[in-house]
């Protein structure tokens, strides 16, 4: 019987931006998984306590005005953006790629993801290009977490 978390590992970002191109309604979560979220289908706010009525996540789709430019390196950002999250949250915090539909936002403005479908894990190796590819822009871009 295979569970929530037996999801396929995506090993490049070139998987992850092929699939972002078959389906922009992708979203990327950073969690300990499916099966530790969809047990209650919400996050908390970590400030205040209040349950939000969805999963945090971030939209991995390309959006139109990005026009021509690599998908590599759009899924890249998207993916370093918040990959200080597993060091912030803990072990056993990893990205996930899901399809939902969005049914509010969080206080960061960030989607709030309702009917969550797994899709796939998204393996180290793939944030480790996502940072070497956001390296090579030559631009001081950083993750969300601004003060590291």
């Amino acid at each position: 019987m295979t569970t929530a978390d037996d999801l396929p590992v995506l090993g490049s970002l070139g998987e992850v931006a092929a699939l972002v191109e078959r389906n922009p309604r992708l979203f990327v979560r950073w969690s300990h998984g499916p099966a530790a979220d969809l047990g209650s289908a919400e996050s908390t706010d970590e400030l205040t306590g209040v349950r939000m009525p969805g999963l945090s996540a971030n939209p991995l789709g390309i959006e139109p005005w990005w026009e021509d430019r690599s998908p590599e390196l759009w899924v890249a950002r998207r993916l370093h953006d918040y990959s200080h999250l597993p060091r912030d949250k803990g072990p056993g915090v990893r990205p996930w790629v899901l399809l939902g539909r969005v049914v509010g936002r969080g206080p960061d403005n960030e989607p709030l993801v309702g009917d969550v479908e797994p899709v796939a894990w998204i393996d180290e190796s793939v944030i480790e290009a996502a940072e070497e590819a956001v390296a090579r822009q030559g631009s001081p871009w950083g993750t969300l977490r601004r003060n590291e």
